[in-house]
C-alpha cells in the first residue's frame, strides 16, 4: 500500500540495513498497532515508501519474521 500518512510519528521497533542496500524495511509501531514500512532508493530520486496495513502486533511480527526469512515479499 502507498504511505497513508495515517500517523505522524511511528516508533521503529526493528529494521534491516539502510546503508548496505537500496531497499530497506522497518517494523514500526504507532497507535497500538504495528506495520512494516518498505523504502526503495533504487530510482536515484526521491525514495519510494510503502507501508503494510496496520496489524495487531502478533500478526505484524509474524509477517516481519516471514519477510526476514524470505517467505514473503
Amino acid at each position: 500500500m502507498p504511505d497513508t500518512g495515517r500517523t505522524m510519528y511511528a516508533r521503529v521497533v526493528e529494521h534491516t540495513c539502510d546503508d548496505c542496500v537500496p531497499v530497506s524495511y522497518e517494523l514500526c509501531a504507532a497507535g497500538g498497532l504495528m506495520f512494516i514500512r518498505w523504502t526503495d532508493r533504487t530510482g536515484g530520486g526521491k525514495p519510494v515508501v510503502r507501508e503494510t496495513e496496520r496489524l495487531i502486533s502478533s500478526r505484524a511480527r509474524e509477517m516481519w519474521r516471514d519477510l526476514l526469512l524470505g517467505l514473503v515479499r
